[in-house]
Protein backbone atom coordinates (compact mmCIF):
# COMPACT_ATOMS: atom_id res chain seq x y z
CA UNK A 1 0.00 0.00 0.00
CA UNK A 2 1.42 3.35 -1.18
CA UNK A 3 2.17 5.97 1.74
CA UNK A 4 0.71 8.95 2.28
CA UNK A 5 4.43 10.49 0.28
CA UNK A 6 4.29 8.56 -2.27
CA UNK A 7 0.06 9.11 -2.74
CA UNK A 8 1.38 13.10 -2.83
CA UNK A 9 3.97 12.53 -5.67
CA UNK A 10 1.93 10.13 -8.14
CA UNK A 11 -1.36 12.80 -7.55
CA UNK A 12 1.73 15.63 -8.31
CA UNK A 13 3.12 14.44 -11.34
CA UNK A 14 -0.61 13.35 -13.02
CA UNK A 15 -1.16 16.90 -12.38
CA UNK A 16 1.65 17.83 -14.03
CA UNK A 17 2.06 15.72 -17.73
CA UNK A 18 -1.99 16.04 -18.02
CA UNK A 19 -2.84 18.15 -20.60
CA UNK A 20 -5.70 20.89 -19.63
CA UNK A 21 -8.62 20.88 -22.06
CA UNK A 22 -12.16 20.45 -21.55
CA UNK A 23 -11.94 16.59 -21.86
CA UNK A 24 -9.62 16.40 -19.21
CA UNK A 25 -11.01 19.79 -16.83
CA UNK A 26 -13.30 17.27 -14.80
CA UNK A 27 -10.47 14.87 -14.07
CA UNK A 28 -8.05 17.11 -13.21
CA UNK A 29 -10.69 19.22 -10.60
CA UNK A 30 -10.95 15.77 -8.71
CA UNK A 31 -6.51 15.16 -8.39
CA UNK A 32 -6.68 18.52 -7.54
CA UNK A 33 -8.93 17.53 -4.65
CA UNK A 34 -7.67 14.49 -3.66
CA UNK A 35 -4.21 15.85 -3.53
CA UNK A 36 -5.21 18.57 -1.43
CA UNK A 37 -7.06 16.82 1.10
CA UNK A 38 -4.10 13.93 1.44
CA UNK A 39 -1.99 17.03 2.09
CA UNK A 40 -4.97 18.33 5.04
CA UNK A 41 -4.60 15.12 6.40
CA UNK A 42 -0.97 15.32 6.71
CA UNK A 43 -0.36 18.82 8.18
CA UNK A 44 -3.28 17.49 10.64
CA UNK A 45 -1.48 14.76 11.51
CA UNK A 46 2.24 16.20 11.84
CA UNK A 47 0.85 19.51 13.33
CA UNK A 48 1.10 22.97 12.33
CA UNK A 49 4.10 24.81 13.37
CA UNK A 50 3.31 27.08 15.91
CA UNK A 51 5.56 30.40 16.23
CA UNK A 52 7.02 30.51 19.35
CA UNK A 53 10.19 31.18 20.82
CA UNK A 54 12.96 33.44 19.67
CA UNK A 55 11.09 36.32 18.33
CA UNK A 56 8.17 34.16 16.78
CA UNK A 57 5.34 34.96 18.76
CA UNK A 58 5.62 38.80 18.10
CA UNK A 59 3.08 40.69 19.09
CA UNK A 60 1.26 42.96 16.03
CA UNK A 61 1.66 46.76 16.96
CA UNK A 62 0.97 50.28 15.31
CA UNK A 63 -1.69 50.91 12.63
CA UNK A 64 -0.45 48.11 10.16
CA UNK A 65 2.21 44.99 10.03
CA UNK A 66 4.61 44.45 7.10
CA UNK A 67 6.26 41.42 6.60
CA UNK A 68 9.96 41.05 4.35
CA UNK A 69 9.74 37.80 2.78
CA UNK A 70 12.88 36.60 0.66
CA UNK A 71 15.73 34.01 0.41
CA UNK A 72 18.63 33.98 3.27
CA UNK A 73 20.81 37.28 2.65
CA UNK A 74 18.56 38.92 -0.12
CA UNK A 75 18.85 42.35 1.72
CA UNK A 76 15.78 42.31 3.63
CA UNK A 77 18.38 43.64 6.92
CA UNK A 78 19.55 46.26 5.05
CA UNK A 79 15.87 47.05 3.91
CA UNK A 80 14.53 47.19 7.12
CA UNK A 81 17.90 49.75 8.30
CA UNK A 82 16.62 51.84 5.66
CA UNK A 83 12.82 51.95 6.58
CA UNK A 84 12.88 52.20 9.94
CA UNK A 85 14.79 52.21 13.01
CA UNK A 86 15.15 49.03 13.80
CA UNK A 87 18.98 47.53 14.21
CA UNK A 88 19.13 44.42 11.99
CA UNK A 89 22.03 42.62 12.06
CA UNK A 90 23.16 43.02 8.00
CA UNK A 91 25.78 40.24 6.77
CA UNK A 92 27.17 38.79 3.55
CA UNK A 93 26.07 35.00 4.34
CA UNK A 94 22.74 32.92 5.03
CA UNK A 95 20.92 33.01 8.48
CA UNK A 96 21.93 36.02 9.55
CA UNK A 97 18.36 37.02 11.31
CA UNK A 98 17.50 34.15 13.23
CA UNK A 99 14.71 36.17 14.93
CA UNK A 100 11.75 38.15 13.95
CA UNK A 101 13.23 41.87 14.02
CA UNK A 102 10.91 44.18 14.56
CA UNK A 103 11.00 47.93 12.98
CA UNK A 104 8.76 51.24 12.41
CA UNK A 105 8.66 53.16 9.68
CA UNK A 106 6.31 56.45 10.04
CA UNK A 107 4.85 57.84 7.09
CA UNK A 108 2.15 60.04 6.75
CA UNK A 109 1.54 60.11 10.31
CA UNK A 110 0.97 56.65 10.12
CA UNK A 111 3.42 53.70 12.67
CA UNK A 112 3.65 50.84 9.92
CA UNK A 113 5.18 47.54 11.66
CA UNK A 114 7.70 46.15 9.63
CA UNK A 115 9.35 43.00 10.33
CA UNK A 116 12.22 41.19 9.01
CA UNK A 117 11.90 37.30 9.54
CA UNK A 118 14.42 34.39 8.49
CA UNK A 119 14.95 33.79 5.29
CA UNK A 120 13.14 31.13 3.29
CA UNK A 121 14.19 28.38 1.58
CA UNK A 122 12.92 25.60 -0.78
CA UNK A 123 10.35 23.44 1.07
CA UNK A 124 9.82 25.68 3.70
CA UNK A 125 6.19 25.21 4.22
CA UNK A 126 6.85 21.18 4.71
CA UNK A 127 9.02 22.49 7.76
CA UNK A 128 12.36 22.83 6.33
CA UNK A 129 14.63 25.58 7.90
CA UNK A 130 12.28 26.18 10.56
CA UNK A 131 9.42 27.48 7.07
CA UNK A 132 6.48 26.55 8.93
CA UNK A 133 6.77 29.01 12.03
CA UNK A 134 8.18 31.88 8.90
CA UNK A 135 5.31 31.67 7.22
CA UNK A 136 2.65 31.45 10.34
CA UNK A 137 4.45 34.74 10.84
CA UNK A 138 2.99 35.73 7.76
CA UNK A 139 -0.84 34.73 7.81
CA UNK A 140 -1.01 37.38 10.07
CA UNK A 141 0.36 40.29 8.53
CA UNK A 142 -1.15 42.98 6.47
CA UNK A 143 0.77 43.30 3.32
CA UNK A 144 3.99 41.16 1.92
CA UNK A 145 6.99 42.41 0.80
CA UNK A 146 8.61 40.18 -1.91
CA UNK A 147 12.09 40.66 -2.00
CA UNK A 148 13.58 39.49 -4.51
CA UNK A 149 17.56 39.26 -5.78
CA UNK A 150 18.18 41.14 -9.30
CA UNK A 151 20.55 38.28 -10.19
CA UNK A 152 18.40 35.59 -9.10
CA UNK A 153 14.65 36.44 -10.25
CA UNK A 154 13.67 32.60 -10.51
CA UNK A 155 13.56 33.46 -6.58
CA UNK A 156 9.85 35.11 -6.87
CA UNK A 157 8.80 31.54 -8.42
CA UNK A 158 9.98 29.38 -5.43
CA UNK A 159 9.00 32.40 -3.18
CA UNK A 160 4.77 32.08 -4.41
CA UNK A 161 5.08 27.98 -4.77
CA UNK A 162 5.95 28.14 -1.25
CA UNK A 163 3.54 30.84 0.43
CA UNK A 164 0.68 28.90 -1.21
CA UNK A 165 1.62 25.44 0.17
CA UNK A 166 1.24 27.26 3.45
CA UNK A 167 -2.60 28.27 2.31
CA UNK A 168 -1.71 32.47 1.79
CA UNK A 169 -3.31 33.66 -1.56
CA UNK A 170 -1.20 36.90 -2.59
CA UNK A 171 -2.94 39.73 -4.31
CA UNK A 172 -6.22 37.55 -4.39
CA UNK A 173 -9.43 38.17 -3.47
CA UNK A 174 -11.32 35.86 -1.43
CA UNK A 175 -13.95 33.51 -3.80
CA UNK A 176 -17.56 34.37 -3.06
CA UNK A 177 -19.21 31.39 -2.02
CA UNK A 178 -21.50 29.94 0.71
CA UNK A 179 -21.83 26.46 1.41
CA UNK A 180 -23.99 25.53 4.31
CA UNK A 181 -24.15 21.39 5.03
CA UNK A 182 -27.60 20.35 5.22
CA UNK A 183 -29.19 16.71 6.73
CA UNK A 184 -30.37 15.43 3.18
CA UNK A 185 -31.24 16.39 -0.44
CA UNK A 186 -27.92 16.02 -1.95
CA UNK A 187 -25.79 18.74 -3.19
CA UNK A 188 -28.16 21.65 -4.41
CA UNK A 189 -25.90 24.41 -6.42
CA UNK A 190 -27.18 28.02 -7.09
CA UNK A 191 -24.83 30.40 -9.19
CA UNK A 192 -25.35 34.50 -10.01
CA UNK A 193 -22.29 34.37 -12.59
CA UNK A 194 -21.45 32.24 -15.23
CA UNK A 195 -18.97 29.64 -14.32
CA UNK A 196 -16.10 29.31 -17.50
CA UNK A 197 -13.70 27.43 -15.17
CA UNK A 198 -15.96 24.76 -13.75
CA UNK A 199 -19.19 22.10 -14.16
CA UNK A 200 -21.83 21.16 -11.60
CA UNK A 201 -20.30 17.91 -12.43
CA UNK A 202 -16.96 18.84 -10.80
CA UNK A 203 -18.06 21.32 -8.51
CA UNK A 204 -20.63 17.76 -7.11
CA UNK A 205 -17.29 15.93 -7.45
CA UNK A 206 -14.85 18.01 -5.46
CA UNK A 207 -17.70 18.62 -2.63
CA UNK A 208 -17.98 14.59 -2.50
CA UNK A 209 -13.89 14.34 -2.37
CA UNK A 210 -13.99 16.94 0.87
CA UNK A 211 -16.95 14.36 2.25
CA UNK A 212 -19.67 17.26 1.61
CA UNK A 213 -22.78 15.08 0.12
CA UNK A 214 -25.93 17.19 1.42
CA UNK A 215 -25.59 20.99 1.46
CA UNK A 216 -26.66 24.33 -0.14
CA UNK A 217 -23.94 25.42 -2.33
CA UNK A 218 -24.33 29.60 -3.47
CA UNK A 219 -21.66 30.69 -5.93
CA UNK A 220 -21.52 34.34 -6.59
CA UNK A 221 -18.30 34.72 -8.60
CA UNK A 222 -16.69 33.06 -11.62
CA UNK A 223 -14.34 30.49 -9.61
CA UNK A 224 -11.68 27.76 -10.65
CA UNK A 225 -11.35 24.07 -9.46
CA UNK A 226 -8.56 25.68 -6.77
CA UNK A 227 -10.43 28.20 -5.44
CA UNK A 228 -13.52 25.95 -4.95
CA UNK A 229 -10.90 23.78 -3.11
CA UNK A 230 -9.71 26.84 -1.15
CA UNK A 231 -13.12 27.36 0.32
CA UNK A 232 -13.91 23.48 1.45
CA UNK A 233 -10.73 23.87 3.47
CA UNK A 234 -11.44 27.53 4.73
CA UNK A 235 -7.99 27.97 6.17
CA UNK A 236 -7.04 30.08 3.45
CA UNK A 237 -5.55 33.80 4.39
CA UNK A 238 -5.53 36.38 1.73
CA UNK A 239 -3.09 39.31 1.55
CA UNK A 240 -1.59 42.06 -0.28
CA UNK A 241 1.87 41.58 -1.84
CA UNK A 242 4.94 44.02 -3.46
CA UNK A 243 7.34 42.45 -5.55
CA UNK A 244 10.73 44.28 -4.79
CA UNK A 245 13.83 43.51 -7.00
CA UNK A 246 16.95 44.55 -4.83
CA UNK A 247 20.36 45.06 -5.88
CA UNK A 248 18.67 47.56 -8.84
CA UNK A 249 21.95 49.58 -8.89
CA UNK A 250 24.24 46.89 -9.89
CA UNK A 251 21.48 45.78 -12.87
CA UNK A 252 22.06 47.65 -16.42
CA UNK A 253 18.80 47.91 -18.47
CA UNK A 254 19.08 45.18 -20.30
CA UNK A 255 18.92 43.05 -17.41
CA UNK A 256 16.42 45.01 -16.11
CA UNK A 257 13.99 44.60 -19.40
CA UNK A 258 14.65 40.84 -19.04
CA UNK A 259 13.59 40.89 -15.30
CA UNK A 260 10.42 43.12 -15.70
CA UNK A 261 9.54 41.00 -18.53
CA UNK A 262 10.04 37.59 -16.33
CA UNK A 263 8.41 38.54 -13.57
CA UNK A 264 6.69 42.01 -13.72
CA UNK A 265 7.84 43.64 -10.32
CA UNK A 266 6.23 46.33 -8.61
CA UNK A 267 9.56 48.30 -7.81
CA UNK A 268 13.04 47.74 -8.54
CA UNK A 269 15.10 49.24 -5.39
CA UNK A 270 18.99 49.24 -3.94
CA UNK A 271 18.65 48.79 0.06
CA UNK A 272 22.16 48.87 0.40
CA UNK A 273 22.27 52.52 -1.37
CA UNK A 274 19.05 53.65 -0.19
CA UNK A 275 17.60 53.99 -3.64
CA UNK A 276 13.91 53.72 -4.40
CA UNK A 277 12.86 54.27 -0.90
CA UNK A 278 10.41 57.14 -0.74
CA UNK A 279 8.62 55.30 -4.02
CA UNK A 280 8.47 52.12 -1.43
CA UNK A 281 7.05 54.11 1.47
CA UNK A 282 4.01 55.61 -0.19
CA UNK A 283 3.89 51.99 -2.08
CA UNK A 284 3.54 50.68 1.22
CA UNK A 285 1.45 53.00 2.56
CA UNK A 286 -1.04 52.76 -0.69
CA UNK A 287 -1.31 48.76 -0.57
CA UNK A 288 -2.14 49.13 3.02
CA UNK A 289 -5.47 51.45 2.23
CA UNK A 290 -4.73 53.26 4.95
CA UNK A 291 -6.42 56.80 5.45
CA UNK A 292 -5.56 59.37 7.69
CA UNK A 293 -8.84 61.16 9.50
CA UNK A 294 -8.00 64.20 11.67
CA UNK A 295 -10.20 64.57 14.65
CA UNK A 296 -11.76 68.33 15.75
CA UNK A 297 -13.52 68.69 19.31
CA UNK A 298 -16.43 71.26 19.71
CA UNK A 299 -15.25 75.09 19.86
CA UNK A 300 -10.90 74.20 18.97
CA UNK A 301 -9.18 73.36 16.61
CA UNK A 302 -8.47 69.92 14.22
CA UNK A 303 -5.70 67.87 16.39
CA UNK A 304 -3.77 67.84 12.82
CA UNK A 305 -1.12 66.11 14.47
CA UNK A 306 -2.40 62.53 15.42
CA UNK A 307 -4.70 61.85 13.03
CA UNK A 308 -6.79 58.48 13.14
CA UNK A 309 -5.53 55.85 10.70
CA UNK A 310 -8.12 53.85 9.27
CA UNK A 311 -9.02 51.57 5.86
CA UNK A 312 -10.12 53.25 2.78
CA UNK A 313 -13.93 52.69 2.87
CA UNK A 314 -14.48 54.02 6.12
CA UNK A 315 -17.38 55.62 7.33
CA UNK A 316 -18.58 58.00 10.22
CA UNK A 317 -20.12 55.21 12.01
CA UNK A 318 -16.47 52.88 12.13
CA UNK A 319 -15.11 56.25 13.31
CA UNK A 320 -17.68 56.07 16.12
CA UNK A 321 -16.76 52.60 16.79
CA UNK A 322 -13.12 52.93 16.72
CA UNK A 323 -13.29 55.91 19.40
CA UNK A 324 -15.70 54.40 22.13
CA UNK A 325 -17.83 51.89 22.09
CA UNK A 326 -21.07 54.67 22.87
CA UNK A 327 -20.46 56.99 20.14
CA UNK A 328 -22.79 54.98 17.47
CA UNK A 329 -25.79 54.70 19.64
CA UNK A 330 -25.64 58.39 20.76
CA UNK A 331 -24.57 60.10 17.30
CA UNK A 332 -26.34 63.24 16.74
CA UNK A 333 -24.52 64.91 13.63
CA UNK A 334 -21.33 65.72 12.43
CA UNK A 335 -19.35 68.60 10.62
CA UNK A 336 -16.39 67.45 8.09
CA UNK A 337 -14.23 69.71 6.42
CA UNK A 338 -11.69 68.36 3.95
CA UNK A 339 -12.07 66.39 -0.09
CA UNK A 340 -15.26 64.65 1.28
CA UNK A 341 -17.15 68.12 2.50
CA UNK A 342 -19.24 69.47 0.15
CA UNK A 343 -18.67 72.94 2.16
CA UNK A 344 -16.29 73.43 4.73
CA UNK A 345 -17.98 72.49 8.00
CA UNK A 346 -21.07 70.44 6.31
CA UNK A 347 -23.57 68.97 8.88
CA UNK A 348 -23.41 65.43 8.11
CA UNK A 349 -26.46 63.48 10.09
CA UNK A 350 -25.77 59.85 8.75
CA UNK A 351 -23.66 57.71 10.02
CA UNK A 352 -23.06 55.67 6.76
CA UNK A 353 -21.37 58.53 5.37
CA UNK A 354 -17.85 57.33 3.33
CA UNK A 355 -14.74 59.76 4.40
CA UNK A 356 -11.74 60.09 2.17
CA UNK A 357 -7.99 60.48 3.45
CA UNK A 358 -6.99 63.92 5.20
CA UNK A 359 -11.27 64.30 6.35
CA UNK A 360 -11.39 66.37 9.52
CA UNK A 361 -14.45 65.67 11.12
CA UNK A 362 -16.17 66.94 14.66
CA UNK A 363 -18.29 64.52 16.02
CA UNK A 364 -21.51 65.57 18.20
CA UNK A 365 -23.42 62.93 20.38
CA UNK A 366 -26.43 63.46 22.75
Amino acid sequence: MASREEKIKLLEEELRTTKYNKATQHHIGLVKAKLAKIKQEAVAKAGVGKASGLGYGLRKSGDATVSLLGFPSVGKSTLLNSLTNAKSEVGAYDFTTLTVVPGVMKYRQADIQILDIPGIVYGAASGKGRGKEVLNVLRSTDLILMMIDGFNPQQLNVLEKEVREAGIRVNEKPPIVKISKTSRGGLQISTTKKLTYLTRRTIEGICREFGIINADIVIRSNITDDQLIDVLEGNRVYIPAIVLVNKADLLDEVIRKQIEKMIKPDLFISADKKKGMKALQKLIFDRLDLIRIYLKEVGKKADMDEPLIMKKGITIRDVCRKLHRDFEKKFKLARLWGPTAKFPGQNIRRLDKSLQDEDVLEIRID
